[in-house]
């Protein structure tokens, strides 16, 4: 996902790739405006929920403890709904094919080799409290029921 952050600097800073070029539109800012700042919104709520049991690794911690407070009441991988409302969010602010998707290509390679791989490894953890608490709430965003 190094190569998304990059490729969006290199368009603000030159605004290559020229090619890709599209119309600015106002209304499409303000919109991912709004998109941006539910995803800092989104953040900020995952922080203050997981607390020390935080990790940039996809690892369990000693005394690691299963988190359904606060935003993991409604959501399993809140983090994630954060990345995919960012990505949204630069695709409607850059007005360039390229610079403006990079984001939702890079964060969806991210998102769908690993969270099976955090969702596996939870299970093994839990067992059978995050069996129930996958039944109990979206993977990103909460179902209507």
């Amino acid at each position: 996902m190094r190569a998304t952050p990059r490729s969006t600097l290199v368009y603000v800073a030159t605004g290559i790739p020229h090619f890709a070029a599209r119309s600015f539109r106002p209304s499409l800012a303000w919109l991912g405006l709004l998109f941006a700042i539910a995803a800092l919104g989104m953040f900020h709520l995952t922080h203050r929920a997981l607390g020390r049991n935080w990790s940039v690794s996809l690892d369990v911690r000693e005394n690691h403890e299963l988190v359904t407070e606060g935003i993991y009441r409604r959501v399993r991988h809140p983090m994630y709904s954060a990345f995919w409302l960012w990505a949204v969010a630069q695709a409607l602010l850059l007005p360039n094919w390229v610079a403006g998707f990079a984001g939702l290509a890079g964060f969806g390679v991210l998102y769908f080799g690993r969270v099976a791989r955090e969702e596996r490894m939870m299970l093994e953890t839990f067992g059978d409290s995050y069996r129930v608490y996958m039944e109990q709430t979206g993977r990103i965003f909460r179902s209507i029921r």
